[in-house]
This record gives structure tokens, sequence and C-alpha cells, in this order.
């Protein structure tokens, strides 16, 4: 849709704030595996394709398989996933859909064992970005 505004031009200031809080969250000591999982299952959730285009030739770069990047739509039935990425990927979901149920106590709980106070902030902060960004994307019609 290339009659939407450039948001990047429109709101400049704005758009580098969220291009200095990726950096970062990217330089904040989050494995990029993990990263890569919450950018593709939040994208998945809001059917963000621009993100997907960008996010998922990136996995692939870390030595994700075709099978666990198809896997991740359902990965609650998979075998795929270990349990650090189970926790981010249960904790994706429910804050991308926090209208929902908001972040169950038990998925908050688990994420905190599983993950350590440090990262699970970390990966929050993640979670919170990719859904800005895909909001960005589909609201302005971004193409990649």
């Amino acid at each position: 849709m290339s009659n939407r505004l450039n948001i990047q031009q429109q709101a400049p200031e704005a758009f580098k704030a969220m291009l200095n809080l990726e950096t970062a969250v990217a330089e904040s000591q989050i494995p990029d595996d993990l990263r890569a999982l919450i950018k593709l299952r939040a994208s998945m959730i809001n059917n963000c394709r621009y993100c997907l285009e960008m996010h998922m030739p990136w996995a692939q770069e870390l030595g994700f398989s075709e099978a666990k990047i198809s896997a991740i739509e359902s990965w609650t039935t998979s075998s795929l996933f270990n349990k650090q990425e189970q926790a981010v990927l249960a904790l994706t979901d429910e804050v991308t859909q926090i209208h929902l149920k908001g972040l169950k106590t038990t998925t908050y709980l688990d994420a905190l064992e599983t993950l350590g106070e440090p990262l699970l902030a970390r990966c929050i902060m993640q979670v919170s970005l990719i859904n800005g960004w895909n909001r960005i994307a589909i609201a302005t019609g971004m193409e990649h």
C-alpha cells in the first residue's frame, strides 16, 4: 500500500527512538535464537507479513531449520523446542495477546524460574518492542 504514510519520514524522532530501543534490546544479552523466536511468534500472531519476511531469513541464518520455523505456529504440540524456548514462546503468546487473559501467573512464574529475572525482563521488552513494530508495519502498510 504505497499510499499510506511513511512513519520514518513523518515522525523521525519517534522512529529513531524505536530504533534506539531495538539496539538496546539487541545488545541486552538475549540470545539471538530467543530474540528470533519472539519476533517470529509475535509477528505470526499479529499477521505481520513485513516482519515475518524480515525475520525468517535471520532465523535461518541462525540455524533454524524449516521444520522448526514451521513449528513455531503450533509450538505447544511440537517437540522441537526446549524448556527455555517454550517459556519464551508462552510469554510471547500471552504478552502479545494480553487483551485475552493478561500474563497468567503460571506462565510468569514458569518463565521466571526458567529464564531468571534479568533475561525475563529483557524478553518482555523484546516482546513489547516487536509488537510495536508489528503495529507500525501493519498500520502503515509497510512492504519488505
